[in-house]
């Protein structure tokens, strides 16, 4: 039942989306002089809202993975530091108990 429903609302929100009109263009001339060509895509609110969500999505997508790549960055950094602490510790103990034995 749940696929049928999901299948429905898709295929709704597909036919808005194809449903528009053939995109139209203007050319503004400003102030001082130069032109600006405007596209119109008529698309309806549930199309461009579609839009709208695909584009957060993919914004949304792209922020999460900066910051999974940031964190990463951060636990490779604090890993190696706290691996060096143990290894410099590790020979001037090695160092002092050489130098005890001597």
């Amino acid at each position: 039942m749940k696929k049928a429903t999901l299948f429905l609302a898709l295929s709704a929100f597909a036919t808005t989306a194809f449903a528009q009109t053939t995109p139209s263009t203007e050319v503004k001339t400003r102030d001082n002089g130069t032109t600006k060509v405007v596209t119109k895509t008529g698309k309806t609110n549930v199309g461009q809202a579609l839009d709208n969500t695909k584009d957060a999505a993919g914004n949304v997508a792209h922020k999460t993975g900066h910051a999974m790549k940031r964190g990463a960055m951060k636990t490779k950094r604090a890993v190696k530091r706290g691996a060096n602490k143990v290894s410099t510790k590790t020979k001037e103990g090695t160092a002092k108990m050489e130098a005890k034995t001597e």
